[in-house]
């Protein structure tokens, strides 16, 4: 191993340190808070359009990076067809995402190199209790009537309850659109309480579906009135709107944790969700991350991708990193 090799190792190693910190556990409704908030369009998609426009990091530098990404994906099977069988192939994947011939070219094969959590729909988390068996690897269900949302608060709590028991340490909420598009927040924030208090010690992620809601100002709000409420993680998208994550909007949600971390010392984490298949995608979001919250936030405990496809991308990346030459995507299957 060259001292360029050594370095590289140095750094992927040290950028897995996992930082500890109190839970959210909000704070009371007040909307003078954030009634006053609003967020100017052009100068949002200005600042985002930078990150785009920088040099891509390269050579062990973007292995870091990449690496550091595999820690942070919610690994996802979120489709009609979903099956005990994929669902456990899915699982097999995220506890080896990585082939280990990369891996040792590496030098990571004792880095125990896996992904954050297994996404599933809440009637399939026995399969990924069974497929994630003797691995730390938590499961993650997407609950409260996904994707639409549109059902009564009282069966949106049960599938939290019956999620939970069946073994997910993770819950995704959506929240309820009309209320965001109503301003009617202070109803939101009992309805995102309740789905809390239904979730115990259960991490809840709420997701806002920013794609059908049309400004950022409502964006922000509402992230404003969910942290508020007691969420772990705000999270931009449920993967089946027309737009999913973006970058300005992804922004504006960031900016709004470092508001409410300034004034309740709560790290409340971020999770941008759907349409981030490519490893630059991945990186651009680190950067934004680190820039925008610090290295804090640059942990699984509090930034997440959710995503598919983007972890076999991430792996061709690799395998260049480490023979010079783009393999075929047959060679890293998701499942």
């Amino acid at each position: 191993m060259t001292n360029s090799d050594k370095k590289t190792k140095s750094y992927i190693s040290t950028n897995h340190a996992v930082i500890l910190h109190d839970r959210n556990e909000g704070i009371p409704f007040d909307a003078n808070l954030f009634k006053d908030i609003n967020i100017n369009r052009s100068a949002v998609e200005r600042r985002s359009s930078t990150l785009a426009k920088r040099r891509s990091v390269k050579k062990q530098w973007q292995a870091a990076w990449l690496l550091k990404a595999i820690s942070c994906i919610d690994l996802t099977t979120l489709s009609g067809d979903d099956t005990q069988g994929n669902v456990l192939r899915l699982c097999a994947k995220a506890k080896s995402p990585v082939r280990l011939d990369v891996l040792k070219a590496m030098e990571m094969q004792d880095e125990n190199v896996q992904v954050a959590a297994v996404c599933v729909y809440h009637n399939l988390i026995k399969d990924a209790v069974k497929g994630l068996k003797g691995s730390s690897i938590p499961i993650a269900a997407v609950s409260t009537g996904f994707p639409a949302g549109n059902i009564p608060l009282k069966e949106k709590i049960r599938q939290i309850e019956i999620s939970v028991a069946a073994g997910a340490k993770e819950i995704d909420i959506v929240v309820s659109r009309n209320l965001v598009l109503q301003s009617d927040w202070k109803r939101l924030y009992n309805e995102v309480v309740a789905c809390r208090k239904a979730c115990g010690d259960a991490h809840m992620k709420t997701i806002l579906a920013t794609g059908e809601i049309p400004t950022y100002t409502k964006v922000a709000k509402a992230s404003w009135v969910c942290m508020m409420a007691g969420a772990d993680f705000i999270k931009t998208s449920t993967g089946k709107e027309p737009v999913n994550a973006t970058i300005p909007v992804s922004l504006v949600m960031i900016r709004t944790i470092r508001e409410y971390h300034e004034l309740t010392g709560y790290k409340v984490g971020f999770k941008p969700a759907g349409g981030i298949s490519k490893a630059k995608q991945a990186v651009n979001w680190l950067v934004l991350i680190k820039e925008e919250l610090g290295n804090d936030w640059l942990t699984p405990d509090l930034f997440r991708f959710g995503a598919s496809s983007l972890l076999g991308d991430i792996e061709r990346q690799l395998e260049h990193f480490v023979t010079g030459r783009y393999s075929a995507s047959f060679r890293h299957p998701m499942a």
